[in-house]
């Protein structure tokens, strides 16, 4: 089976430059995981939402490569996950485009 959770969006604290570090500004994330699928085995997709929505709020990275990397060790660990996806974008961080970083 594969989840995908499209355009998860909300504020945080990310970046390094030093109105980054004092204004929360919007990010988009784009997941998706395989996994196997039984009776006993099931993913909540509203479990991962919220571990990465927490997960960004709480540790403020400075770096979207450092936010990718914890995301990905976190949903490793807490989950039986497999061929994981994550993108982060910062869509106003630029007047005319918009920045992400995939893993």
């Amino acid at each position: 089976m594969t989840i995908k959770i499209k355009n998860l969006h909300f504020k945080c604290i990310i970046g390094i430059l030093p109105f980054e570090r004092e204004t929360e500004q919007k990010v988009i994330i784009n997941l998706s995981f395989k996994y196997i699928f039984t009776k006993n085995i099931f993913i909540n997709y509203a479990d991962i939402a919220n571990y990465v929505t927490e997960s960004m709020k709480e540790n403020k990275f400075l770096l979207i490569e450092d936010a990718l990397l914890y995301i990905q060790n976190g949903l490793n660990s807490k989950f039986q996950i497999k061929k994981l996806k994550l993108s982060i974008a910062k869509p106003d961080i630029l007047d005319n485009c918009e920045v992400s970083v995939t893993l």
